[in-house]
């Protein structure tokens, strides 16, 4: 009795189950976890142990090492006896003669293997430690929590990504595990998702177009949590977007084009600014890579809700920056104000065709109305430092439409003058001390996939 009182709980629990028929009788037991340090289900044939399997959270999550209830820690086995054991018990009554795992799926229903006792025991055993795995999963949750958003901030978005099942650690697992353990899950997204992208790609049977970019988005979305990880998943990430937009500027099943705010949302979303969206949210390198370096940056929202300008306009250009960036966003290099620039891009549907010399028209005209008053609310930083001669300001005008007749006359009227590979314009009005260029979608798509090329041939991604 003082033996059994120093090494058992009173807290013991005895059923019976059926497997195909066969009736098992199951002896769950909490021993000290000074006896003993591994979890054990434990075969018995005539009055025997024959045979023991170990368990641990892999089989069952949340049975780790340290497991423990109300009345402390524990260790825990499972004695399974059965006349069916008795009958496959070998005569040294050291092994089963029950194979491992079901031959086929035929066998599976009527045939009983190892796997099969396994899987029909453990769902008992679950429920047996209901209350103890809970607390273990809880904590083991927090714990991987917290390492990753103090130590490996750079994987929290991929938690999302990640079965449940998987974020169960044990609750004292050390940094240099947990570290070993997050990487591998990252990798391991990284497979599913690149997996995920090879079907992506296509347009499903009886899908809609609104269905497609939805789950397109939706895609590029969790590239987006992870494109951080490292170039390879960057690079993958390019690619993804390039043969979206591609998409976006041909013509969709229901014979018209992509409007200009579907190409816009791909390279930043509509009504925000850089406060609200992290940078590697966004696809501005579409356009040009040096509009990372920004100190403001603004998508669709009216002037006069930017922190950089004191006017009262509500108007608003699609993208539009001070310093080192074109799209309607306003980029500012606060660390060589003298340096800073303006810069503007405009977005007009693919194949749009009614442009015209009047400014409502006219993207040439709507660009230097958004210069002229942008200089008059006096641009400062983001932080409200003044910019040196901000009047004076260089201004970059980035129009992205195609090169349809509407738009040459435009080009022609200003006296622009058309690029080497005929899709585009470029020209300069001294007047506004600002640069124009008119890049086609075509021209835009090729001069990213370009610029790539050399990444997505290390990656074997193809381009064309």
């Amino acid at each position: 009795k003082d033996l059994y009182n120093t090494y058992i709980y009173n807290d013991t629990y005895s059923e019976k189950i059926s497997i195909l028929e066969n009736e098992f009788d199951l002896l769950h037991i909490k021993l000290r976890a000074s006896t003993n340090k591994k979890h054990l289900l434990s075969l018995c044939a005539a009055n025997r142990l024959v045979k023991e399997e170990i368990i641990n959270a892999n089989k069952v999550p949340g049975l780790y090492n340290e497991i423990k209830d109300n009345l402390g820690p524990f260790i825990y086995t499972c004695y399974i006896a059965s006349p069916f054991l008795d009958d496959h018990v070998r005569s040294e009554r050291t092994s089963f003669d029950i194979p491992d795992s079901e031959v086929n799926d035929l066998l599976s229903s009527t045939e009983i293997s190892f796997k099969l006792i396994e899987k029909k025991v453990l769902e008992r055993t679950k429920e047996y430690l209901a209350d103890a795995l809970k607390n273990n999963i809880e904590a083991g949750e927090e714990r991987l929590k917290e390492f990753v958003n103090k130590k490996s901030p750079q994987n929290k978005s991929l938690l999302r990504h990640v079965d449940k099942e998987k974020l169960n650690v044990a609750p004292h697992t050390t940094d240099k595990e947990l570290d070993k353990y997050v990487r591998d899950l990252a990798h391991e997204v990284e497979t599913k998702i690149l997996e995920e992208g090879l079907s992506n790609m296509t347009l499903k049977e009886g899908e809609t177009i609104q269905d497609y970019e939805k789950r397109m988005n939706e895609y590029i979305s969790k590239i987006g949590d992870i494109k951080q990880a490292d170039l390879a998943k960057y690079v993958t990430h390019r690619k993804v977007v390039i043969d979206y937009l591609r998409y976006l500027i041909g013509i969709l099943d229901d014979g018209n084009y992509a409007r200009e705010k579907s190409i816009h949302q791909l390279i930043m979303p509509l009504g925000t600014d850089s406060s609200d969206v992290p940078l590697n949210n966004c696809n501005l390198w579409l356009l040009d890579e040096r509009l990372a370096f920004h100190d403001y940056l603004s998508s669709d929202k009216p002037l006069k809700s930017m922190p950089i300008l004191e006017t009262d306009s509500m108007k608003e250009p699609d993208l539009c920056c001070l310093q080192i960036s074109d799209q309607p966003i306003l980029i500012n290099d606060s660390k060589n104000l003298p340096l800073a620039s303006i810069s503007i891009v405009e977005f007009k549907r693919p194949m749009r065709n009614d442009m015209n010399n009047k400014s409502d028209k006219d993207p040439i005209d709507q660009c230097l109305n958004y210069v002229e008053l942008i200089r008059d609310g006096k641009a400062h930083t983001s932080k409200g430092r003044p910019i040196p001669k901000a009047e004076n300001v260089p201004a970059f005008c980035y129009i992205i439409a195609d090169i349809t007749s509407s738009i040459e006359k435009c080009c022609k009227i200003q006296d622009f003058h058309r690029t080497a590979d005929n899709m585009g314009f470029f020209g300069y009005k001294k007047n506004y001390n600002a640069y124009f260029e008119i890049i086609s979608f075509d021209r835009l798509l090729n001069a990213a996939t370009e610029r790539n090329k050399a990444f997505f041939d290390k990656l074997g991604l193809p381009y064309n």
